[in-house]
C-alpha cells in the first residue's frame, strides 16, 4: 500500500502534524508520497524531503492507493477537486473546525495507523455535480457539495427560472439558489432551510436563497435529472460558486446546466455506522440540550 499525503500548507503548525504522520508511517513500513506543495513550508528542516517522492496535487492520486488530506472539510473538498479524475479514495485527517467530512482526528493518529495496517477502512461513494454555462463559452465546473448561483456584488435580488429535464418549474426573485448533493445538504443548503439528506440518497436539492415569496420552498429531485437555471440581473454579471471555493462570473441572462458527474467522491470512513453519529456530535441534530442523557456519545 502507498499513501499519498496532501496537507493544507496554510494551516498553522501543519508541519508538526505532517511530521508525526510520516514518522508513524515509516515505523510501520507503510510507503508514502507527498504533495510537492510542502516545499513551501518554512518550518521544514533542510534535506527533510531527501528520498521522499513528491507529486503535484492533481497527479498524486495516480501513484497511490489512498490520499490523506490534512486540514478541514474545505481542504478535503479542494483535494477532491484536484483528484477528481482518479478513483483513488480520500481520507480526511481533521485539522479544522467541524470535521464533517474529514472525520479522522489528528489527536488519534494511532487509530488511523491501526486501520491503515489492517486495511479494513470503509469506502463510500458520494455523488458529485458538474455544471456548464450554455449562454457563453465556458469550462465545465465540478462540485462535491454544491453549485451556488447568486447575485454576487449586486445589492438587489435577481430573477431565477428553474427547469427540470427542460420542463418549466418556476420563476421567482431571490438572492440566489443552491443546487446541492446529499453531501452538501449539511452545508450552505442547510442554513437556508434545506433538508438533511442521507449520502446514500440519489438526489439533488434545490434551495432558494432568501426568495421574495413564502411559497418558494426547497425542492428535492433525482440525481439523474438535469437542472437548468436561468439567472437574470441588471448587473454586469452573475456569480457561480462551486463548493464555496471556486468562483466564476457570467454575463446575464446566464444559463447554467447542472447534472450528476461521472466522477464521484470516494470517501473513507473507519466504520459502517458513522453518519448519524456525526450528525449528533457535529451538528447536535435531534439533541435536546435540556436532557443530559441525550445520546451524543453513543
Amino acid at each position: 500500500m502507498t499513501i499519498g499525503i496532501i496537507p493544507n500548507i496554510t494551516k498553522e503548525n501543519v508541519f508538526k502534524i505532517l511530521d508525526d504522520l510520516i514518522l508513524r508511517l515509516k515505523k510501520e513500513n507503510i510507503n508514502f508520497i507527498i504533495s510537492e506543495s510542502v516545499k513551501n513550508l518554512k518550518e521544514m528542516p533542510e534535506n527533510y524531503l531527501h528520498n521522499i517522492k513528491l507529486y503535484k496535487n492533481n497527479k498524486i492520486a495516480e501513484h497511490c492507493d489512498i490520499v490523506i488530506s490534512i486540514g478541514g472539510d474545505g481542504t478535503l473538498l479542494q483535494t477532491a477537486y484536484d483528484t477528481r479524475f482518479s478513483s483513488t479514495p480520500l481520507l480526511g485527517l481533521n485539522y479544522g473546525k467541524l470535521g464533517f467530512l474529514a472525520e479522522f482526528d489528528i489527536n488519534k493518529m494511532d487509530e488511523l495507523i491501526f486501520h491503515l495496517k489492517k486495511e479494513d477502512l470503509i469506502i463510500e461513494d458520494r455523488n458529485a455535480l458538474e455544471a456548464i454555462c450554455t449562454s457563453e463559452k465556458s469550462e465545465k465546473l465540478y462540485a462535491i457539495n454544491d453549485v451556488v448561483i447568486d447575485r454576487g456584488r449586486y445589492p438587489k435580488m435577481i430573477e431565477i427560472t428553474i427547469l427540470i429535464d427542460d420542463e418549466y418549474v418556476a420563476t421567482f426573485s431571490a438572492d440566489g439558489i443552491i443546487i446541492a448533493t446529499p453531501t452538501g445538504s449539511t452545508g450552505y443548503s442547510l442554513s437556508t432551510g434545506g433538508p438533511i439528506v442521507n449520502p446514500k440518497t440519489e438526489s439533488i436539492t434545490l434551495s432558494p436563497i432568501s426568495p421574495h415569496t413564502l411559497t418558494m420552498r426547497p425542492l428535492v429531485i433525482s440525481s439523474y435529472q438535469k437542472v437548468t437555471i436561468k439567472a437574470s440581473s441588471p448587473y454586469k454579471n452573475i456569480q457561480v460558486i462551486c463548493d464555496g471555493q471556486r468562483v466564476n462570473y457570467y454575463k446575464p441572462t446566464t444559463v447554467i446546466e447542472i447534472s450528476r458527474s461521472k466522477n464521484n467522491l470516494r470517501l473513507i470512513h473507519k466504520s459502517k455506522k458513522h453518519y448519524y453519529e456525526i450528525l449528533r456530535k457535529k451538528l447536535y441534530w435531534g439533541i435536546d440540550i435540556r436532557n443530559h442523557n441525550n445520546g451524543v456519545n453513543k
